[in-house]
């Protein structure tokens, strides 16, 4: 198993197995927590994404159950990283400002893998609905950026 140094104590450098830094990574962030929300949130998406539009393209000849177990499977990762994501993100923003972050990230996941992978059209409504979505941000963060 992979090792990594992860702090020294009283002048002795400790090595731990790197799932065991995991943790304290997401406890004690080196970056900001909203950007370490905002890249666990990334990657959370992109698994839910592939998890929920994925046997779309993939396992349409397929039987439903193929699909949605399939599916469940992906999702664990999502999970693995949405988790953490909400409880870092939570330490600096509140319940509404997180949804609304996740909102954004997830339009802007969708949009490529919609276009990119399962080959559909680029549409001028999603830019509207880009839009909206910015005035929802205006909106659930102003009292944010008024330092309220």
């Amino acid at each position: 198993m992979q090792r990594a140094v992860l702090a020294v104590e009283s002048g002795v450098k400790r090595a731990l197995p790197v799932p065991v830094l995991a943790p304290f990574l997401f406890r004690y962030p080196i970056v900001h927590p909203i950007l370490t929300a905002t890249a666990l949130l990334v990657i959370s998406n992109v698994f839910m994404t592939f998890a929920w539009y994925s046997h779309l393209k993939e396992l349409s000849h397929k039987p439903w159950i193929i699909a949605a177990l399939l599916s469940w499977g992906i999702a664990l990762f999502e999970y693995l990283f949405q988790v953490p994501a909400n409880r870092v993100g939570y330490s600096a923003l509140n319940v509404g400002q997180l949804k609304i972050l996740q909102e954004v990230i997830t339009l802007s996941v969708f949009v490529p893998f919609a276009v990119y992978y399962l080959k559909e059209p680029l549409k001028l409504d999603y830019l509207w609905a880009g839009l909206c979505i910015l005035g929802a941000v205006f909106f659930i963060f102003r009292s944010k950026w008024a330092g309220a």
